[in-house]
């Protein structure tokens, strides 16, 4: 469907869960343990429901996130009712990797398309580091095998921070040379944990990049959003840059988002929406629900976030990225 500002959109980030079985030290403070109850996140007919009706107004893409999304117990169950919804055409998650590997056929014959892993480093000491506790052999070993067994998509998501992983780039584009998978640098979101550490831009990134390799502009699809990918000639994989803060993409922007507590979230910067929940405890049918969405969606602003307007400032998100769903 279109919002008022022309923008298609098509891809919903659902998240599932707002616990994380890792303390990333840029996500969530260490001793974090201020998570919602089972009762309080969306059940698994609450997501079909709202799945369903995402699907009635033409989002064809769906990703799950958390959190960590597979501390779900039940998520072989969720990804199954995903998978059977008309109109679905991708279904993806977004993970650390952690409980991934002894799943993956499963996952994939059960309509997982696409894998997004958050990896920061290399090296195994400051992943250990990073993470509070990660096992870096068990998630490299994980994104090893995914790449073998022909999913759409395996891709990492690396956050690059000035004085911590910025001397590890090259070795990330590195892993694209025998690896067929995407490399995806995303700028940190100056939300939550993330405001303690300095974000480095995409531009210097691929700045640098361009004094090593010569690059070559790959192509997207329409579900792939705003991000921009590149290929070092001769590579298996691809590298790609998602710059939401040097350079804002929001006049481009495909995806809408809902919490693991059933809030619409319009924008990842503002903190507007609908709370879903309320109207699925009072049987709100499938349709109706549809149309609520689509009229928010409609009237969902900014054309563009400006974070120094009066409004942003009024309005800004200041839940945890793991609280939103990424």
């Amino acid at each position: 469907m279109l919002d008022k500002s022309n923008r298609q959109i098509n891809y919903l980030r659902l998240s599932i869960t707002d616990n994380c079985n890792l303390r990333c030290q840029y996500c969530l403070p260490e001793s974090s343990n201020n998570f919602s109850k089972i009762s309080n996140l969306l059940s698994t007919e609450d997501i079909e429901k709202i799945v369903k009706a995402f699907s009635l107004i033409g989002i064809k893409k769906i990703r799950i996130t958390g959190g960590e999304p597979l501390i779900r117990k039940d998520f072989p169950e969720i990804l199954k009712k995903i998978n059977r919804i008309e109109g679905i055409e991708k279904i993806a998650i977004t993970t650390n990797g952690f409980n991934l590997l002894e799943n993956l056929e499963e996952f994939k014959q059960n309509g997982l398309d696409r894998i997004n892993i958050s990896l920061d480093s290399l090296n195994k000491e400051k992943y250990n580091e990073i993470t509070r506790g990660g096992d870096f052999d068990k998630v490299f070993k994980t994104i090893e095998v995914a790449a073998q067994k022909n999913f759409d998509r395996v891709r990492l998501n690396v956050v690059i921070m000035k004085g911590i992983n910025d001397d590890e780039i090259l070795d990330f584009v590195n892993l694209t040379k025998n690896l067929n998978i995407g490399v995806r640098f995303i700028e940190l979101m100056p939300i939550g944990e993330g405001k303690r550490f300095n974000s480095m831009k995409n531009s210097e990134i691929l700045s640098f990049i361009k004094n090593h390799y010569d690059l070559e502009k790959a192509a997207n699809k329409i579900t792939d959003g705003p991000a921009a990918y590149y290929r070092v000639p001769g590579f298996l994989g691809k590298i790609g840059f998602i710059s939401p803060l040097s350079n804002r993409f929001c006049d481009k922007c495909n995806r809408i988002r809902v919490t693991s507590n059933g809030f619409l979230k319009l924008c990842l910067h503002y903190n507007e929406g609908i709370d879903l929940k309320t109207y699925l405890k009072n049987n709100i049918s499938i349709e109706e629900l549809a149309q609520l969405i689509k009229e928010a969606i409609y009237n969902r602003k900014p054309e563009e976030h400006k974070m120094d307007s009066k409004d942003i400032i009024e309005n800004i998100e200041t839940k945890g990225m793991n609280e939103i769903g990424g």
